[in-house]
């Protein structure tokens, strides 16, 4: 299998493949600095939404595209498991054959990130766990539904928020009619993500049109809960947990449990911020993230 050498700045992304097992792994690269692998959410959420320029001036970032989604291969039969994400991102990781990397997993792809980091500790020089949870069990999707419904009232001038709950479910329910259908369905509850997304509906309609989501992969679930509670203690490489203040499935009471049980690890709170901090406090964001690489005490709270 062919090595990637360490790629050269000049403000664009390259894109790269391989196989492992026959099935094609897609990845994209841009940036300068040290490697980071940064694996995307959902799970079958496409990886553009993840990219971040700002952390493209921090580090040399690496997007895989998950199995299954995009230009990467699919599974024959399913497989869809947290398993085989974790196995595919080290694929990606040691095909980057450049010693221990930054791995930051956002949402579902915190999971994998942890998953990972459990199974293959020396290859990982630190974590960035942002807008996860050390648990997808029944508790934790508890308190996302009830923050979901409780969503119209953040916004109560707002006509349009009333809809969202709705919306959210109607999403849910579309996995089963394909990639198109799920797509759309996810675009139109894209806002219960954002802190105020209708205040800036405008600065974010692009990304909300661009959404793309793979429903095979949406679709498959593991029959075990995550839950790496008790193991939070293992995870010794050096650690920033970053979550939105208004988040309403990966908030800060998830971030702080994740950030108490890992020895050493630093934690953000984005006060501006819903799922996708990234876009909604890039600067800030970028910020936390990069510190990681150099030894600065992180703030708990962010107001920038």
């Amino acid at each position: 299998m062919a090595r990637a050498g360490r790629p050269r700045f000049d403000g664009g992304v390259r894109d790269e493949s391989f196989e492992i097992d026959g099935v094609r792994q897609v990845f994209h690269v841009a940036g300068r600095g040290p490697y980071c692998v940064a694996h995307s959410g959902g799970p079958g959420l496409d990886w553009a939404y993840l990219r971040s320029p700002e952390l493209e001036e921090h580090f040399t970032m690496v997007y895989p595209e998950p199995v299954g989604t995009g230009e990467s291969g699919r599974l024959p039969g399913g497989g869809y498991r947290l398993a085989t994400y974790a196995r595919f991102l080290g694929a990606v990781v040691d095909h980057l054959d450049a010693g221990p990397v930054y791995v930051l997993g956002h949402s579902y792809g915190g999971f994998v990130a942890q998953t990972y980091a459990l199974q293959h500790l020396d290859r990982v020089a630190g974590l960035i766990l942002y807008s996860t949870s050390p648990y997808g069990g029944a508790e934790f999707w508890a308190d996302g539904m009830a923050a979901l419904e409780a969503y119209p009232q953040r916004h109560p001038d707002v006509p349009e928020a009333a809809a969202v709950p709705g919306l959210f479910r109607a999403a849910l329910a579309t996995v089963a009619d394909g990639d198109d259908a799920l797509s759309r369905a996810f675009a139109a509850a894209v806002p219960l993500y954002f802190a105020d997304f209708w205040a800036r509906r405008d600065e974010f309609a692009a990304f909300q049109a661009g959404l793309r989501m793979y429903a095979e992969p949406a679709g498959a679930a593991d029959p075990v809960p995550f839950d790496v509670r008790d193991r939070l203690a293992e995870l010794t490489a050096p650690t920033v947990v970053i979550a939105g203040r208004h988040d309403f499935l990966a908030g800060p009471s998830w971030a702080r449990r994740l950030a108490d049980g890992i020895p050493g690890a630093r934690s953000v709170t984005l006060e501006r911020s819903g799922h996708f901090g990234h876009l909604e406090q890039p600067g800030a964001f970028a910020e936390a993230a990069a510190q990681i690489t150099r030894g600065r005490p992180v703030a708990r709270v962010s107001r920038t």
